[in-house]
């Protein structure tokens, strides 16, 4: 699809006419709708821009001219003009996907005493809020503004209305996932913060990336802060921005922009590489790739090793050395898991579907009760990199999609033999039945590959496990037969 293209629409509703059931008839499923004595033709990919818009106008339309008020126990009525109603919608097909980019401020000594003052102020108003919801057992925004709104704002007049309404929608979303996790029976309290980021919009904060200048609300007015953008960033610039978070951190602030970059639209090629990933090999793709190397897992084991023996000493040295170390596996893994997942989309082509393993719950079924196998696994950081692979993947017109795990270790991609002895080690896979021998970690990216492409239970990234499988040799001729007519099509 062409992006940015045009997309006129027009509707003649003839006299007399009454659209029952909204609903239907403004989320179709076919390409082709016929209103009235016209009929509109255009592709599906595009119901959703084009016929919500024309419902809203008609429904506009009507409330206006006639003064009728839609009702009905099955949905919502849309009562036309008695004379024809020639409608013209033109709608900008223009998606976006959003991006964070963080950049760091360097503000003067009176801007960096106001950005403090406004992070303190936002924090008390934001504890307000969730001690207001936490005893009122209620996550609702809209309610928590109106039992809130007024006393915050006469307590802190100094911060704008904006950011008392930033402020509220943050603990809102607090006192919500906390009532989420109490009704769950887990472990779980009144939302506080110490020190909570403040929340910019459109409204209260303004970007200027030719001059490096970002103007900020504060409690003592418009400030006009410097900022530095990273060389990893400059791919943002001139981009439209959403919203942005002022962050303090070691002694520095910090901006989380949300920026808004054009989408590329997937358009499927029948195409699919297979993802196993693992501990030994973070990842093994069924292009015959090796990603990730002994290098990452070292430098985790240093780690370990000096905080072990720095929490062992207790000295105030040895307490000033853990502080330095602070955060640093957690970056270190960060950076490993953004290598790893360009290094698994590189040179996979657009339209190709990256097929990953769901490996949600896998520390509850894996057995591993102390050592170092618990704390590799229990470190093992596969949800960050599956986020990394999607809105990685997302910009290159690539799907990311995950699969049930079950059996692609054991099973055979070439007969379809599925059996525990088949591997052998870690590394080595041979099948019992016809004697292929192969890394264990390709042949389960290879299982995983064709797991998508025959269609063994597609889940999304974030469903259950399908329960799909079949793990009888038998049934798997077909299977050959199928990607045999998929590598010949292909």
């Amino acid at each position: 699809m062409v992006q940015n293209e045009l997309v006129p629409i027009t509707a003649f509703v003839p006299r007399h006419t009454v659209l029952k059931d909204a609903g239907e008839a403004i989320w179709p499923t076919s390409a082709t709708i016929a209103v009235g004595q016209s009929v509109l033709v255009f592709p599906p990919e595009k119901l959703l821009d084009c016929i919500v818009p024309l419902g809203l106008i008609i429904l506009f339309h009507n409330r206006r001219r006639r003064g009728l008020s839609p009702s009905g126990d099955r949905g919502m009525r849309l009562y036309l003009l008695s004379e024809y109603l020639q409608i013209m919608v033109s709608v900008w097909y223009n998606p976006d996907v959003d991006r964070t980019i963080c950049i760091p401020l360097k503000p003067m000594k009176e801007q960096t005493e106001a950005l403090h003052e406004t992070m303190k102020q936002f924090t008390e108003s934001f504890n307000a809020v969730c001690r207001t919801g936490w005893e009122q057992h209620n996550g609702n925004a809209y309610t928590l503004h109106r039992l809130t709104y007024r006393d915050c704002k006469t307590a802190l007049p100094n911060l704008v209305s904006d950011l008392h309404i930033q402020a509220r929608q943050k603990a809102a979303e607090a006192v919500k996932s906390a009532i989420t996790r109490k009704k769950k029976g887990m472990r779980t309290r009144c939302p506080q913060s110490m020190l909570c980021p403040p929340r910019y919009n459109l409204h209260t904060f303004t970007l200027d990336w030719k001059r490096g200048i970002v103007n900020l609300a504060t409690t003592h007015g418009r400030v006009k802060v410097l900022f530095y953008l990273p060389e990893y960033a400059k791919y943002a610039v001139g981009c439209p921005t959403a919203t942005a978070d002022l962050i303090y951190r070691r002694r520095m602030f910090y901006l989380h922009i949300v920026v808004k970059l054009p989408d590329i639209l997937f358009a499927p090629k029948g195409k699919a590489v297979g993802v196993d990933l693992g501990i030994t090999h973070p990842a093994v793709t069924s292009d015959n790739r090796f990603h990730g190397n002994r290098h990452m897992k070292e430098v985790v084991k240093r780690t370990f090793r000096l905080r072990r023996v720095l929490q062992a000493n207790g000295s105030k040295s040895a307490k000033r050395h853990l502080r330095n170390l602070a955060g640093r596996e957690q970056r270190f893994r960060r950076d490993c898991d953004h290598i790893l997942s360009a290094s698994i989309l590189k040179g996979v082509p657009a339209g190709t579907t990256v097929v990953i393993e769901n490996l949600t719950n896998i520390r509850s079924c894996v057995k591993a009760s102390r050592g170092e196998a618990k704390r590799r696994l229990h470190s093992w950081s596969f949800s960050q990199l599956k986020g990394f692979l999607e809105y990685k993947a997302e910009a290159l017109g690539i799907q990311v999609v995950a699969v049930d795990p079950r059996h692609t270790s054991q099973r055979c991609s070439v007969c379809g033999f599925t059996y525990r002895g088949n591997r052998k080690s870690q590394s080595d896979f041979i099948c019992r039945k016809c004697g292929f021998h192969l890394n264990a970690d390709l042949n389960a990216s290879r299982n995983i590959r064709d797991k998508f492409l025959v269609g063994w239970g597609i889940s999304p990234s974030d469903a259950l496990p399908s329960t799909s499988v079949s793990s009888q040799p038998t049934s798997f001729s077909s299977v050959r037969d199928k990607l045999a007519a998929l590598a010949v099509s292909g």
